[in-house]
């Protein structure tokens, strides 16, 4: 296995293992304690990304560092509902699978303000994205609107709405800025639920392991995705396989956390995954120095 692919699936795995770790926590701290805490196994990775001689902020666009910097904020955000969720309740596979959906988003917003165009395979895409949220939601007459997918909405909006400002962001740094303002963000973000949430009055052992371990994988995704753009990998290669993290995630809902999926729900799940692969599937770039990062930091979103 060659070296970039082994960096890549590193990041699948490490999201796929961020997104059902909120589900351990259970009920012991808030959703916004969990965003805040977690900055706290993240700060290694901002760390190295810091002292790494790749990242340089001299000269940076004060517009992208802007874009980057508010799209790390929407993705906090994004993960505070995404945590809510699971809180509710909601099992970790259909929302893990929903929510990994949130590219749908980013493409159409590209679409819509920056002219671009939906390949034949992102427009598959979007049409097995529909059938996944029907699978999920309409059944035995209900609303196209479930409870699932109203609490999966609010991620799937804000991380999408944050991919995209990193695209154009990463069009005005490197890769390696734009990670660093992106993952940066989470600071104040965290500082400012410390100071607005009453601290817990008892957090076990157990509990703070849990809480730094989700601020770590999902920093430690980002790093993965950039030491395998640096080792070679192709954009159009790594950018489906990182979003294919409820492929780790599902198996693990199921064989440890117990959940039941039904022929229904499990429908659902390989349609989400499919299309999260289809949307991801972007046309070549043709000026390889501003098409990588773009790639890049919309695999860098959670």
């Amino acid at each position: 296995m060659t070296p970039w692919l082994i960096w890549t699936v590193v990041a699948l795995g490490s999201w796929g293992i961020w997104a059902v770790l909120s589900k351990l926590l259970g009920d012991a701290i808030t959703p916004e304690q969990s965003q805040a805490l977690s900055t706290v196994g993240m700060l290694p990775i901002l760390l190295q990304l810091g002292l790494s001689k790749t990242t340089t902020l001299r000269g940076i666009s004060v517009r992208g560092a802007g874009l980057a910097l508010l799209g790390g904020i929407l993705t906090c955000l994004g993960n505070i509902a995404y945590y809510a969720a699971l809180t509710r309740g909601e099992k970790v596979a259909t929302v893990v699978s929903l929510t990994a959906l949130y590219p749908l988003v980013t493409v159409l917003l590209a679409m819509l303000l920056l002219g671009e165009k939906l390949n034949p395979v992102q427009m598959l895409g979007v049409m097995i994205s529909l059938v996944a949220i029907w699978l999920f939601n309409v059944q035995a007459g209900k609303s196209f609107l479930g409870p699932t997918l109203i609490y999966a909405l609010l991620p799937i909006v804000l991380w999408g709405l944050s991919g995209f400002l990193q695209k154009v962001a990463t069009n005005q740094l490197s890769a390696a800025a734009a990670a660093l303002i992106y993952l940066a963000a989470f600071v104040p973000v965290g500082l400012f639920f410390v100071l607005r949430e009453p601290w817990p009055a008892a957090m076990g052992l157990r509990t703070w392991l849990i809480v730094v371990a989700l601020g770590f994988f999902l920093g430690f995704g980002n790093v993965a995705v950039l030491r395998a753009f640096a080792l070679g990998g192709k954009a159009a290669v790594i950018a489906p396989l990182g979003s294919l993290y409820p492929i780790i995630s599902v198996p693990v809902a199921v064989l440890f956390l117990h959940e039941k999926v039904s022929s229904r729900e499990l429908m659902g799940i390989v349609c989400a995954i499919a299309s999260v692969a289809a949307l991801s599937c972007e046309r070549p770039a043709s000026h390889t120095t501003s098409n990588s990062a773009p790639e890049l930091e919309r695999e860098a979103n959670h």
